[in-house]
């Protein structure tokens, strides 16, 4: 807007408004210089800064590092009782009794001492270090007499026992361990060509994949046992996440989705083991969770992504909504620019999670009748205090934006105070995405869509090994064995994470 000076309008109220008008451009100017600088400093920190939500403690007394460590902050605030401190005598964990010993014996040259008498034993001491044994490939010789009638010239011989690999060399173990260094390990094939390669073995990428895709062969089973169960849950937690896939008509990589569905009631105490299941689909249409969630039937909590509201017409699923993503959007602007109400709206949610630590772990009603009478005031605070900053803020900037991020979903962040299995937010699935990402950077692309749907397989039995406290090679090993030596498919239950830690289901 450019003034005229020397053609001012005489009018006073000509004038009022034109004063009005200047201070709204000048507001929009600058809520707009402020979203940019907003993105402009996001996009620093994504390229160059460090990931975890960590703020400056001068900018705020919560001193968090990400959304659950809000709870220090609060905590802080209560009253202490100062002690001298101790002087802290370092600890060195004992090492795991599972781990196999090899005594080594020093003893003492004679048993006569220096004064010529005799010396007798009154103990010993006994101190452990921890050793490396390299891997070891090995060549398993499958030997098959042979015998014959002299009578009739009948040849008798055992069968050849079946091989996970069609006339393939590797076995379950080998298998497992080329699986759970790609997508545990992060390490590519590639990678593994060249580690077998030391140890004298030619191996190339492509044997390697087809090595996998064997496995895989013998895992989809599974991989559907385990999906049904989860979404028999009454309580899920989704998000997504791209994958770069090969595009051999174009040359280039385009994007998949690996769709993530978890389940976690350790929080509440409830009776489902924890578990994940991924889901590879070469794009992110809103249809693809509604095919997944098809027969679901509860609470899903899930991200910002508009696609999932279609599954509420239904009235079978309800969205519950995550109090991390609301809360990432102020912490962004505190860290950008340092405003005080993104610093007082994260003081104010991370009120939200002090308590929240004080009911981990509580049945369902406990937590829910905690949060009623402590969360709920601070929740029916925030909602009034947010209407009330968001008529103030300039209305084209973040911080606007970020008001009505939480404004336009705040039923669905309420949900969690009328239901004590609901958790305040989406974290449980955005840990079983880590990996994924991890993966990504490693492997830098799936070879097809069938390579995007391997991924998907191997991921969600590793994933949900992982979160039952399951070694993922003993356990994919195990389970291959099993499979191959015709493991009825009625009974694969059996097999998946959870009812195989139960079973002891670990050969030595």
């Amino acid at each position: 807007m450019r003034l005229d000076l020397e053609n001012l309008p005489t009018d006073t109220a000509v004038l009022h408004q034109l004063v009005r008008d200047m201070a709204g451009f000048v507001g929009e100017r600058d809520g707009e210089i402020e979203r940019l600088k907003a993105i402009v400093k996001q996009l620093q920190r994504a390229q160059f800064g460090r990931r975890s939500e960590r703020l400056d403690p001068d900018q705020l007394a919560l001193a968090l590092e990400d959304v659950e460590a809000d709870l220090a902050g609060a905590e802080a605030r209560r009253p202490a009782i100062l002690q001298a401190p101790e002087k802290a005598q370092p600890k060195r964990k004992p090492l795991p009794d599972h781990l196999p010993r090899e005594d080594l014996r020093l003893d003492i040259d004679s048993e006569v001492c220096a004064c010529g008498g005799v010396l007798h034993g009154i103990g010993e001491s006994v101190s452990e270090m921890l050793d490396w044994v390299p891997a070891q490939l090995r060549v398993i010789r499958i030997v098959r007499p042979k015998y014959a009638c002299r009578a009739c010239e009948t040849v008798v011989q055992a069968p050849a026992p079946e091989r996970p690999i069609a006339g393939g060399l590797a076995t379950p173990g080998l298998l497992a361990q080329v699986l759970v260094s790609k997508y545990c390990d992060h390490t590519p094939l590639y990678r593994q060509s060249k580690i077998f390669a030391r140890h004298g073995i030619d191996l190339d990428r492509s044997t390697l994949a087809g090595w996998v895709g064997g496995a895989c062969w013998w895992l989809e089973a599974l991989h559907e046992r385990l999906s049904a169960n989860l979404f028999a849950s009454p309580h899920l937690f989704a998000d997504d996440t791209p994958i770069p896939v090969l595009d051999p008509g174009r040359g280039r990589t385009k994007t998949g989705r690996l769709w993530v569905y978890a389940r976690d009631d350790r929080p509440w105490s409830g009776p489902d083991p924890p578990g994940a299941v991924y889901i590879y689909a070469p794009d992110r249409r809103g249809e693809r969770p509604a095919a997944h969630l098809a027969r679901f039937k509860g609470v899903l909590q899930v991200d910002g992504y508009a696609g999932f509201e279609a599954l509420t017409a239904s009235g079978d699923v309800k969205l519950a909504a995550c109090w991390a993503h609301a809360r990432r959007k102020f912490y962004e602007i505190a860290e950008a620019t340092g405003a005080p109400v993104a610093v007082e709206a994260l003081r104010r949610i991370g009120e939200l999670y002090a308590i929240e630590a004080q009911v981990r772990g509580q049945s369902a009603a406990l937590r829910k009748a905690a949060r009623l009478e402590s969360s709920r005031p601070l929740v029916d605070a925030l909602h009034t205090w947010l209407e009330r900053q968001l008529a103030r803020v300039p209305p084209r900037g973040a911080l606007a934006d970020a008001i009505r991020y939480a404004l336009g979903r705040w039923e669905a962040l309420c949900l969690f105070l009328h239901d004590g299995r609901i958790d305040l937010d989406n974290n449980p699935v955005e840990r079983a995405i880590r990996p994924v990402a991890l993966g990504r950077k490693n492997h830098l692309f799936a070879g097809s869509d069938g390579g995007g749907a391997r991924w998907a397989v191997v991921c969600s039995l590793i994933e949900t090994a992982k979160m039952n406290g399951v070694e993922p090679y003993a356990y994919l090993r195990d389970v291959l064995e099993r499979m191959v030596d015709g493991h009825p498919i009625n009974r694969l239950d059996q097999l998946l994470p959870w009812a195989w830690k139960r079973g002891n289901h670990v050969k030595t």
